[in-house]
């Protein structure tokens, strides 16, 4: 880290050259005609890294990073170009060939969290966790690397929301067969809809009745996911009003930790 540090020379957050070049195939290239753009959109990448990890506003992005609103409208573009998005999916498939994996996941782990929306324009209320707010419905590969997300209201069940995403995993990684989950996804309408899109959700159950945190097989791995994401400022709360951009900033916080990982 302390080497990192240096390459980036200014915020830790930053891209370093190797993290650079491996991204700007993946970026807009500029018009052939017309003006000239003047903004780097590497600045533009470093200001919104930064202001994910630190937690801070749009308005109160440093000077020496480009003008906050000619960064939010690349977010923006960003936003609806899937550019977040893909560029995690792509590190993801590189960390696991690294790994001696195959690109394609075939198993995963499902699991939610409930977050404070404060700014959110719906939110619920989770009973069990008695948070007003958002729920975040993840599938994770086997060793924690994020496959899939979906935001709700907090007042959705985790049975149901996993409803919601089980076409969206099979769409976008169709070698998946196998899930893990706890015991609160063993509900018949989730089985009946994981069995028409072709998956096996394994229900892994703790034995003993005793209180407090136990590591249990499989699904400690998406608890660390959960870790991973809150080590962001901004994905501590979700500040978001709309859930689009709530997505991309997972994928931002989440792409730069595989980016960096298969770079340095």
């Amino acid at each position: 880290m302390a080497d990192i540090a240096k390459k980036t020379k200014r915020y830790p957050s930053d891209l370093t050259d190797e993290e650079w070049e491996r991204i700007a195939p993946l970026l807009p290239r500029p018009a052939k005609k017309g003006r000239k753009p003047v903004v780097d959109l590497r600045e533009v990448l470093n200001a919104i890294r930064y202001m994910a990890r630190s937690g801070g506003g749009w308005r109160m992005l440093p000077k020496d990073f480009p003008p906050w609103q000619t960064v939010y409208w690349w977010f923006r573009r960003f936003v609806r170009m899937f550019l977040f998005r893909t560029i995690h999916d792509v590190a993801l498939m590189i960390d696991r060939e690294r790994s001696g994996r195959a690109a394609q996941p075939t198993a995963g782990v499902i699991d939610s969290q409930s977050i404070k929306a404060p700014a959110a324009k719906k939110r619920g209320y989770d009973a069990g966790k008695k948070i007003v707010g958002r729920k975040r419905h993840i599938a994770v590969d086997t060793d924690g690397r994020l496959l899939m997300v979906n935001l709700t209201t907090a007042d959705i069940s985790d049975s149901a929301g996993a409803q919601m995403i089980l076409h969206a995993i099979r769409t976008r990684w169709p070698w998946i067969k196998h899930l893990f989950a706890d015991g609160a996804y063993d509900r018949r309408k989730l089985m009946d809809k994981a069995a028409l899109e072709d998956f096996v959700i394994e229900i892994v159950r703790r034995i003993d009745t005793e209180p407090g945190f136990k590591v249990l097989p499989r699904r400690w791995v998406v608890e660390r996911t959960f870790a991973w994401m809150t080590r962001w400022r901004r994905l501590v709360r979700d500040y978001e009003q709309r859930i689009d951009v709530s997505k991309a900033m997972i994928h931002v916080a989440l792409g730069s930790l595989l980016l960096r990982r298969i770079t340095h």
